[in-house]
């Protein structure tokens, strides 16, 4: 696990506090540092839609087109046109397939890695592949499974730290889906940056200038998906989760492409984009912004947002972002009672992350 920086980001305006009953999980830094995780059970949640404060709860959080002939024979009848096949929920692999190699085993099963190079974006990277113990059941071999990318803390150049085993997300989710509290879901954890340097992050945008990260984690990693996996054809069967950086990418990705993407988790982020890479190019970095989209009511997607309970600016950093929510973005609002902006607070959500999760995304789907 990398260490995470200890700087913080820049604070929001506004001012609202929500909440509910629930839990959440994540990644980030066991050094204390200010890009990570943080959660644990029986903290208040609240949910905010439009900006309005939500009520109170008690439930924890979760045909081709046909050619033409001739002939010298009589022409038939016209056939008036039929409207095309509906597409069905499972999307088989497309290809081409990509070479996956083991990464390392967990108990719930190896995490695979591969390299994909964008053809829309001109970005290789690498990205890594968990498949629940589901997948490979012959008894699923028409199922479409719903796709979780999950985003690191801190810089994650050449890593990320959602396949590492202080943060055991495959074997939780393998865990609840036994329990019948949780999906069984594809798991996809791509790096973030080409550097170790912070202060010129990629910010997961297309910075001016830059590689097309934006692209590449919007376009070519869920392509590369789609290529190899049965998945579900439609955006309800795709979610986002982060924590600290992670955060701010699944928030920014979720605002920005909700064709794509149904529900976010973004834990203890930030919504503010601070590369120094963004310096002369102040309306793409607005045009990358969270803390501008989310008040643009133009995302029809769901978030649950965290913050660490013993982290007074962090907790009025999260609140403040909420508090400009419009409609018809709906984000409800999880504190962990003492929770701090560490890997080992992470850790304790994320259960209750994976049953929000599952509870915003479609199930498994057969045709």
């Amino acid at each position: 696990m990398q260490p995470q920086s200890s700087r913080f980001r820049a604070v929001l305006t506004g001012a609202t506090v929500f909440t509910l009953a629930a839990a959440l999980a994540a990644c980030g830094s066991s050094d204390g540092g200010n890009k990570g995780d943080s959660a644990k059970a029986g903290g208040a949640t609240t949910s905010s839609t439009g900006g309005a404060t939500g009520t109170a709860s008690s439930s924890a959080p979760g045909s081709p087109a046909a050619g033409t002939s001739s002939s010298s024979a009589p022409a038939a009848p016209a056939t008036p046109a039929q409207p095309p096949a509906a597409p069905g929920k499972v999307l088989m692999p497309t290809g081409p397939a990509a070479t996956l190699t083991k990464a390392r085993d967990t108990a719930a099963g190896p995490i695979l890695m591969t390299t994909v190079t964008g053809p829309k974006s001109g970005v290789s990277g690498k990205v890594w592949v968990w498949l629940p113990p589901e997948y490979n059941d012959p008894k699923y071999a028409k199922t479409g499974f719903p796709v979780l990318t999950l985003f690191a803390g801190g810089q994650s150049n050449g890593y990320n730290t959602w396949t590492d085993n202080q943060l055991p997300i495959q074997e939780n989710d393998a865990d609840l889906v036994k329990q019948g509290k949780a999906h069984p879901f594809i798991m996809i954890m791509p790096v973030q940056n080409f550097n170790a340097d912070e202060k010129n992050a990629l910010d997961c945008s297309d910075i001016p200038g830059q590689p097309k990260m934006g692209t590449w984690m919007a376009e070519d990693v869920p392509d590369f998906v789609r290529a190899n996996f049965r998945t579900i054809n439609s955006r309800d069967g795709w979610g986002l989760m982060g924590a600290s950086t992670g955060a701010f990418c699944s928030a920014k990705l979720a605002l920005q492409h909700p064709d794509k993407f149904r529900a976010a988790v973004p834990i203890d982020g930030y919504f503010n984009p601070d590369s120094l890479l963004w310096k002369g190019h102040e309306a793409e970095r607005q045009a990358n912004s969270p803390d501008v989209m989310v008040a643009q009511g133009k995302a029809d997607v769901k978030m649950l947002a965290t913050a660490g309970g013993a982290n007074a600016y962090e907790k009025k950093l999260v609140q403040n972002w909420i508090a400009k929510v419009v409609a018809p973005l709906t984000v409800e609002y999880y504190e962990q009672p003492g929770g701090d902006h560490l890997t080992k607070d992470f850790k304790k959500m994320i259960p209750d992350t994976l049953q929000w999760l599952s509870k915003n995304l479609s199930a498994p789907q057969s045709d």
